[in-house]
């Protein structure tokens, strides 16, 4: 049957209808997923079209996934979390929302005292378990969503929860009237969807959710997780672990629109930022992140590269204030302990500092040959060098101007008597067997020396 869709306004063969699949054994995708090898890449040279929507924003799970991997947040640590959130969202409130636990008095605490706060992003939302007692609770603290796992994949529904398709599509299904009957819309987390059997199970399921939406009248919202990491961006990819054959899938086999679409990656193969862009680039609006990819084994997608990669694609910030990842980043360092790896992208101490003396040259030159973008204007954070035996007179002079702030005919260059003082004892430091980079206070204290 031909009709025309409402996606492409083309005439299109009407989709056809996946049916559950209720399997007796597992499908364990042993081809792909052998335990002993590298996950496999399967082609099957199908490509499916790029459809950004017109609306993409970012969604935070800090304060949850992120929270299951640290120490946990005090309360007000958790309410200064939230407010750096919205100061990085922008009036637009490009971070949407943020999801928290309830179970805790402490975790009521926070939810009550981020709502006391009056500020309209990110909304508050809630992850829970899927009983009538968790969706009352998220009632009763006026909470509208909340996330419940419906785990999609057969190593969860038969070796986890120990249970056929049909019986975990009933359970599921069941979970979800619940949230209904309370009022509350729920976002269902497919759990391991880069595992799961996508035309066996995954479209039947969502088709399921989909009438019940519909009978309702209360929109669901789809939360693709990759839970291990193990989806793929490139085109021509066989399911399950295409990225863009699962968004497009959801979207033309399920009819989810954008806007009730959303991505959660983890990192596990360095794939989190890539993939997380592609799910936008698919088709959903919203891809679920972290503060500085802080979550489960080797994290989440980091919030901040989304930021940059929301920038990239449109083109414009759109109000976000990227200067805030800074001070986000000092936060986590100063008040709450958290090491960042010094190479980290953005947030790192290393992030825009180079050591090498022929690339300190280069920014003695022109910064912009060797930092990234302007990092003093976009994130409050100029372009630095770090003192060692590879820095140079470049090095030593560009640490000069840029520390004390020198400008015009006040800068020092690489003839300067006093740099190559400064360069002579850098020097004999490294002959007498030193390791470790020269640190600003023994250079401001040797420049004193100098100086007399």
């Amino acid at each position: 049957m031909l009709e025309i869709s409402d996606k492409t306004n083309l005439l299109e063969q009407k989709s056809y209808k996946y049916q559950l699949q209720d399997v007796a054994e597992p499908n364990l995708y042993r081809d792909i997923y052998s335990y002993d090898d590298v996950p496999k890449t399967p082609f099957n040279h199908r490509r499916v079209p790029i459809g950004m929507p017109e609306e993409i924003w970012i969604t935070d799970t800090t304060l949850r996934d992120g929270q299951q991997a640290v120490e946990p947040y005090s309360v007000d640590e958790i309410v200064e979390i939230f407010k750096y959130l919205s100061r990085l969202g922008g009036p637009k409130g490009l971070i949407r929302q943020t999801e928290f636990f309830v179970y805790s008095k402490k975790d009521r605490e926070a939810i009550e005292r981020c709502q006391d706060l009056g500020l309209e992003f990110p909304e508050i939302t809630t992850w829970i378990r899927a009983n009538k007692e968790d969706f009352k609770l998220v009632h009763d603290l006026g909470i509208k969503e909340t996330g419940i796992l419906v785990s999609s994949s057969d190593y969860h529904i038969f070796k986890k929860l120990k249970k056929s398709r049909s019986e975990a599509m009933k359970l599921y299904l069941s979970a979800v009237y619940d949230a209904f009957e309370a009022g509350i819309r729920p976002r269902c987390h497919l759990e391991d969807i880069t595992r799961a059997d996508f035309y066996g199970f995954v479209v039947p399921f969502v088709n399921e959710l989909q009438k019940m939406s519909q009978d309702a009248k209360i929109p669901v919202k789809i939360r693709a997780c990759d839970t291990m990491g193990y989806g793929v961006p490139y085109t021509e990819v066989a399911l399950p672990r295409s990225v863009p054959g699962i968004i497009y899938g959801l979207q033309h086999y399920s009819d989810i629109p954008s806007d009730m679409l959303e991505w959660h990656g983890h990192n596990d193969f360095y794939k989190a930022v890539p993939n997380a862009t592609t799910a936008w680039l698919y088709g959903a609006s919203a891809v679920n992140c972290s503060l500085l990819g802080i979550g489960e084994r080797t994290g989440n997608i980091p919030l901040e590269a989304m930021v940059f990669e929301y920038a990239s694609l449109k083109g414009t910030l759109d109000g976000m204030d990227p200067t805030v990842i800074t001070e986000i980043a000092h936060f986590f360092q100063d008040k709450i302990g958290y090491t960042i790896p010094p190479m980290t992208p953005f947030v790192g101490a290393n992030f825009n500092v180079t050591k090498a003396g022929i690339h300190a040259d280069g920014l003695l030159k022109d910064e912009e040959i060797y930092n990234i973008f302007n990092t003093k204007k976009l994130l409050n954070r100029p372009a630095g060098v770090a003192v060692t035996k590879t820095s140079g007179l470049a090095g030593i002079a560009y640490w000069m101007n840029e520390h004390y702030s020198l400008t015009g005919e006040n800068t020092v260059d690489k003839k300067s008597p006093l740099v190559i003082a400064l360069k002579e004892w850098v020097d004999k430091e490294y002959e007498n067997g030193r390791q470790t980079t020269v640190t600003d206070k023994e250079l401001e204290a040797k420049i004193k020396e100098i100086q007399g």
